[in-house]
């Protein structure tokens, strides 16, 4: 920083004035990279060096990056949801198999939090990525295949499923979900939550399977980002954290590795909490959203984004749907209405959302009882889907 004033200094007094100004700019960009850092990595009680090289700071509860939101000023923090955790119970073996999620050997104290450290070079690889596009539909190089369960069976207030992990091959500038959501209010003012896991090389610098989750209260125009790279999420859990690197991934033919996600709200303080196997790991406020007091739509699948004009990465298993052991899904689906009781959606009660057969296949089996619940296949190999 020091070195880049001087040599500012220098070429204002040779007269170098475009230059100068190209430098200025690059400074300018630094001291605001800088800023941000400060406003993201809040200072440590403990910071955690992981085996796969993540660095890990436990921050104190109550000094945690969303109380910076002008929004939540006020907030008063939510410890845990008063209510219990929303999972159906079904008979039978489950076909999912092992979870990845268990405690890590290193956790926060009591009272602090984990949050996964940013670096500059996180936030300069993430000017790249199109401020969460690939959540928004009809744009070039976003394709989907996901289902929705109608608005005319509403409103709902949790879906809940079992999400089967894969390490989908993407290249820099691409991305490959799976997800959960929920969502209310017209288009352009999209209130929204999504979580699951996914590839980004320009969110994490790497091409592994991160856990994650995303806002926001206007469809990405202005508000929103993903993990906690902007306030808004509250964390409270101690040893599970967004944007947590999954090294146990599924492979065709097995064995498959997956994940229990919910995102519900609170029926009292109307937050938005997300569960992560059978545990809260934190909850988006009520004051975030405009209009997400309920959700008018829930719904899960997988996207996929890509450059506009270049081959699309695989989504899922990069297989189309088929074999359970073959291709992506979810199993063990439940959402729930105003009765706030769990239910597995029937096929007529769902809304298909595919846009590129030719790259994706989606499929929505409804009830398969004992084994699996409802369930939900999809993804599929990608290439030239015809932008």
């Amino acid at each position: 920083m020091i070195n880049t004033l001087i040599l500012v200094l220098c070429l204002v007094s040779s007269g170098v004035s475009p230059i100068v100004y190209g430098i200025e700019n690059i400074f300018k960009e630094d001291l605001e990279l800088d800023r941000q850092l400060k406003l993201i990595n809040k200072p440590p009680v403990k910071t955690i060096h992981t085996e796969h090289g993540d660095i890990v700071d436990c921050i104190d509860i109550n000094k945690q990056p969303a109380f910076d939101h002008p929004l939540l000023k006020n907030h008063k923090l939510q410890e845990k949801p008063n209510f219990q955790r929303p999972i159906g119970k079904i008979s039978g073996k489950k076909l999912s198999g092992r979870s990845m999620f268990g405690f890590d050997k290193h956790h926060c104290y009591k009272g602090t939090v984990p949050i996964l450290r940013t670096t500059k070079e996180n936030l300069i690889r993430e000017k790249k990525l199109l401020n969460s596009s690939i959540f928004v539909k009809d744009i070039s190089g976003v394709h989907l295949a996901e289902i929705a369960v109608s608005s005319k069976f509403g409103p709902y207030f949790s879906i809940d499923a079992n999400n089967i992990v894969y390490n989908p091959t993407v290249t820099k500038g691409q991305m490959s979900l799976s997800h959960i959501w929920v969502q209310n209010g017209p288009i352009n003012t999209n209130n929204k939550i999504s979580m699951g896991w996914h590839v980004s090389p320009e969110l994490y610098g790497d091409y592994d399977t991160h856990e994650y989750a995303t806002w926001t209260s206007d469809n990405y125009h202005r508000t929103g980002c993903f993990n906690l790279r902007c306030p808004g999420f509250v964390q409270t859990h101690s040893g599970l954290h967004l944007g947590k690197r999954l090294t146990n991934v599924s492979f065709y033919g097995g064995p498959l590795y997956s994940f229990r996600s919910s995102i519900s709200q609170d029926p009292s303080t109307k937050n938005w909490w997300v569960g992560i196997q059978d545990f809260y790991i934190g909850y988006y406020p009520a004051e975030l959203f405009s209009n997400l007091g309920s959700a008018d739509k829930v719904g899960l699948g997988g996207r996929t984004s890509t450059a506009p004009g270049s081959p699309s990465p695989p989504m899922g298993s990069g297989h189309f749907p088929g074999n359970f052991f073959h291709s992506s899904f979810f199993d063990l689906i439940f959402v729930q209405n105003a009765s706030r009781r769990n239910y597995g959606p029937e096929k007529y009660q769902t809304e298909h959302y595919l846009d590129k057969p030719k790259c994706y296949g989606l499929k929505y089996f409804g009830n398969l009882h004992q084994n699996v619940g409802c369930a939900l296949q999809f993804g599929g190999p990608g290439g030239n889907c015809g932008d």
